[in-house]
């Protein structure tokens, strides 16, 4: 999820530059709906369900490296490259730095294949015809930096464009119809890593605080981090209100909430995608690659934190450093009006 929000702005800025262009997208299929309300692939005209893309191509990848010689597994590999030769792509770029996402990009058949010069995975760059070598320090701006080596373009970051779906929309509406004029903190406490996870009792902390301030304080509960919005629900003494939900309907909590609170996730990356103020507390990653961006936000890292992603149990030493009170200055700080 991180990953596709990175790439959004320099897409967007590819899509803002070249409007007349076909723009197509591999994604899997648990991601889909950050491109798109519909489930499949055929080509679509650009509307405010599918704002950025002309057709996005389903390719559940981390379902294959389960089974990679199952009938299955092949039969939708030919599928997804069938699908790409179609489109006769020109040119395809590849923002992971992942050999698998590589090759995918050499199946297209697409005579570029353009990416970094210094992949994440240094044997992708076997697999490219062009090598961009980026200056950028966050990944978006290396992103950018990609996408501008399609056309020559000098891009700039742009806000992404992301579905709207009138059902979640309208489920959110709901959602938030008790909350009046009360302002909502969205709080994301999960993680791929148990090393990025600031403790559940310390956002409950905050949410008690933020609750006494008047917020209706939400906590994003993705499948598999129930225990964590039910410890924050439970020490907070039910200021915070634990929300299950699809991706669809989590663009639409964005889309209203006054702040958001969380470590290096999907999730939190998609408040930033949507403009809304972002405290992001970090431990083991490294903010000015992967930290908040464009928007207004301020991150909380302990000095004694180094980066590290060996995908560890445990929090990392340097994030429990870092209290509650220090992550509510940080809110009074991306709250005031100077920040504007």
């Amino acid at each position: 999820m991180g990953d596709i929000l990175h790439a959004l702005p320099a897409v967007t800025a590819l899509r803002r530059a070249h409007p007349s262009w076909i723009i197509g997208w591999v994604i899997e299929p648990n991601w889909r709906h950050l491109l798109t309300t519909a489930n499949g692939s055929p080509a679509e005209p650009l509307t405010s369900s599918q704002p950025l893309v002309d057709q996005v191509h389903l390719a559940p990848v981390k379902a294959w490296g389960r089974a990679p010689l199952s009938a299955r597994t092949a039969g939708e590999i030919k599928q997804v490259r069938a699908s790409l030769k179609a489109a006769q792509y020109d040119a395809v770029l590849e923002f992971q730095g992942a050999v698998r996402s590589a090759l995918l990009g050499w199946t297209s058949g697409a005579r570029r294949r353009i990416g970094e010069r210094s992949p994440r995975e240094w044997a992708a760059k076997w697999l490219f015809t062009e090598r961009v070598s980026t200056t950028g320090r966050h990944v978006i701006e290396q992103d950018v930096e990609l996408a501008s080596a399609v056309a020559g373009d000098a891009l700039e970051p742009l806000q992404p464009l992301l579905p709207v779906d009138p059902h979640a929309e309208a489920w959110c509406d709901q959602l938030f119809t008790p909350f009046g004029n009360n302002p909502a903190a969205l709080l994301i406490p999960g993680a791929g890593w148990g090393s990025k996870r600031w403790p559940a009792e310390r956002y409950a902390a905050v949410a008690s605080s933020l609750a006494a301030r008047g917020f209706r304080v939400l906590v994003n509960t993705a499948p598999g981090e129930e225990h964590l919005s039910d410890t924050i629900k439970a020490q907070s003494h039910g200021a915070a209100v634990p929300v299950r939900c699809s991706l669809p309907q989590l663009i639409a909590i964005n889309r209203r909430v006054a702040l958001a609170i969380g470590g290096d996730t999907g999730p939190i990356h998609l408040a930033c995608a949507l403009e809304r103020p972002v405290v992001g507390i970090y431990g083991p990653t490294d903010p000015a690659r992967n930290g908040p961006f464009g928007t207004r936000f301020k991150v909380l890292r302990s000095p004694f934190s180094q980066r590290n992603h060996a995908r560890l149990d445990e929090p990392e030493a340097g994030l429990l450093t870092i209290s509650p009170q220090a992550v509510l200055e940080a809110v009074d700080e991306v709250l005031s009006p100077e920040a504007e």
